[in-house]
């Protein structure tokens, strides 16, 4: 383990301000550990990574699509699987796929083009019967769609959450009886409805038998060249004596220069005229604020008057930092994602190694149809490093790569797990 350093020796040992080195974390370039007093430490190798980067004197390209190369014996059922993020990371781990389930045309068609030996059952969760499966499966995995659940928390029971598509995510590990489930989500699940949403599928979950545990992962700090935080559910099931495993941060964050280097050329979508006008006054890793004052009025109307940074408008990205999170478009306008330095929004192809799919993957579908895809989807190398985890969760063995008491020990877990975890 490299020497931890607090803000004021790292600035002095890096010859930057503190102000510098406090921007990189705000920006999530690098992470920070607490020591007994309280006080940020930083890794100095760490830092010494993100100077070069910045700097742009770094020759290491981190990015690349993990394989582990072996298959294994488990197998799971993919609900909700999209283009197939979840479901390509999973396989690239190791695990074999039984059955996927989506009901977007475009995306079947997505998967079928690219996967043609998987199962994939074209239609709507609900009418599809899970138990000739039960017992048969190892895993159930679904990042079931967000959606409104206003009466979540009243009782606290699976009956709660009838008519949402977390119950038939429920409903599939009740009808199959995996030895694990993994429940994804955006990070803001975790405050729905003051926590009782969340609360409500947790106890859901341990009313089928489970055991249950939950974090935020970065994928920024996870072989993604990108800013994208995602809510991961772990259920065990209660008769098995095994661990649970969350990815380990990587000490290294992933730049666009570095994901972008020898991307394809493709489609993509174009500013109008009066708009590209606007973007071609704003440096890279610049917004709005960047814009002469008169500018920014006429550009922002009636948002300029109001509260919030608002950072994501007239928003470009820059070529040393990971991509902000992708949205189901590049060019709306709270969430404006160019081309850092072309005055463009990102292409198909760039949008898909942000997400971290391999260059053969093809999407099926109109323009927009193929950004929302890829924007809707779990970024493949996430959904490896899950995959690696549920397969040291199965072998019931310690898994160096996502060791907890080494997480633990150098950087304090951001979330608080309101549910006992058992490691």
């Amino acid at each position: 383990m490299n020497k931890l350093l607090t803000v004021h020796e790292a600035a002095q040992k890096l010859d930057v301000s503190v102000d510098t080195i406090r921007r990189w974390e705000k920006k999530g370039l690098i992470k920070s550990a607490r020591s007994d007093h309280n006080y940020r430490l930083f890794s100095i190798d760490e830092l010494q990574r993100v100077q070069n980067k910045v700097k742009g004197i770094s020759t290491v390209n981190n990015y690349r699509i993990l394989k582990s190369g072996k298959k294994t014996k488990y197998t799971s059922i993919e609900l909700f699987a999209g283009a197939g993020g979840t479901a390509l990371g999973l396989e690239n781990a190791g695990i074999n796929h039984i059955l996927l389930n989506e009901i977007d045309k475009n995306c079947v068609e997505t998967l079928k083009k690219n996967r043609p030996g998987w199962n994939i059952l074209h239609d709507d969760v609900a009418n599809v019967d899970f138990k000739r499966w039960e017992g048969k499966v190892d895993v159930v995995q679904g990042g079931f769609p967000c959606q409104s659940f206003s009466y979540a928390g009243k009782g606290l029971g699976f009956g709660d959450i009838r008519g949402t598509m977390f119950f038939q995510f429920a409903r599939c590990v009740e009808e199959v009886k995996p030895k694990i489930a993994i429940g994804e989500n955006v990070r803001g699940l975790l405050m729905h409805d003051n926590g009782k949403t969340l609360a409500t599928m947790v106890k859901s979950l341990e009313d089928l038998g489970y055991r249950v545990a939950y974090r935020v992962l970065k994928s920024q700090y996870l072989d993604v060249p990108q800013k994208r935080e995602r809510l991961v559910i772990v259920a065990i099931r209660n008769d098995l004596d095994i661990p649970f495993i969350f990815p380990k941060e990587k000490d290294y964050t992933v730049s666009l220069r570095e994901a972008l280097k020898g991307c394809p050329k493709s489609p993509g979508q174009q500013y109008p005229k009066k708009k590209r006008k606007i973007m071609e006054l704003v440096p890279p890793g610049g917004y709005w604020k960047s814009l002469p004052i008169e500018l920014q009025k006429s550009y922002m109307g009636r948002s300029f008057y109001l509260g919030g940074g608002k950072t994501g408008m007239a928003r470009r990205l820059s070529w040393d930092e990971p991509s902000l999170t992708l949205t189901c478009a590049p060019a709306q306008k709270q969430t404006e994602r160019c081309h850092p330095e072309e005055t463009r929004p990102l292409a198909v192809r760039e949008y898909a190694r942000l997400q971290t799919f391999p260059d053969n993957w093809e999407f099926v579908g109109s323009l927009s149809s193929q950004y929302k895809q890829i924007g809707n989807a779990v970024p493949v190398n996430l959904g490896y490093h899950i995959g690696q985890c549920v397969i040291a969760m199965l072998d019931n063995r310690k898994f160096e790569e996502a060791s907890m008491d080494k997480f633990k020990e150098f950087y304090r877990p951001q979330i608080l797990i309101q549910v006992p975890l058992q490691f």
